[in-house]
């Protein structure tokens, strides 16, 4: 079963998505991220190029040719037919493949929208019998 970690009252989304990016990386090999929109997958895209700063994170968007041959994926697809190990995701629904995935990991701001997208997503996952990780953020980051 799906292990599913929330990381709750997050100030900064991309920057707490690009530690969990690079930390999965270093201990699963493949990463997907889904996000809400291009916007949001062309915004991330460019983060990961500057962060983190000591490293380099070995990614493309998923409509990439080189995606193929790249162990992180990064778009806004509702459908995922590659590697599952680590699922980061950046979407206000629960990933309709979420349980393809060794692990999840939800990221949930701080503005109201977030929040309430994110308590709908642990209920939506609690319901279906899945163990829930919590880890408050709050002046962590």
């Amino acid at each position: 079963m799906t292990t599913i970690d929330f990381y709750t009252h997050v100030a900064d989304p991309f920057e707490v998505a690009a530690r969990i990016i690079a930390k999965a990386h270093a201990a699963h090999g493949s990463v997907r991220v889904l996000t809400p929109d291009a916007a949001t997958t062309d915004a991330l895209d460019r983060r990961l190029w500057l962060q983190p700063p000591t490293s380099f994170v070995p990614h493309c968007k998923m409509d990439s040719p080189v995606a193929g041959d790249t162990p992180i994926w990064i778009g806004h697809s509702l459908e995922h037919a590659g590697p599952a190990a680590v699922l980061v995701n950046l979407h206000p629904a629960p990933p309709p493949f979420f349980s393809r995935f060794e692990r999840l990991a939800e990221i949930v701001g701080t503005d109201d929208a977030a929040a309430a997208a994110g308590r709908e997503r642990w209920k939506f996952y609690k319901e279906r019998g899945y163990e829930l990780r919590p880890h408050n953020l709050t002046g962590r980051e």
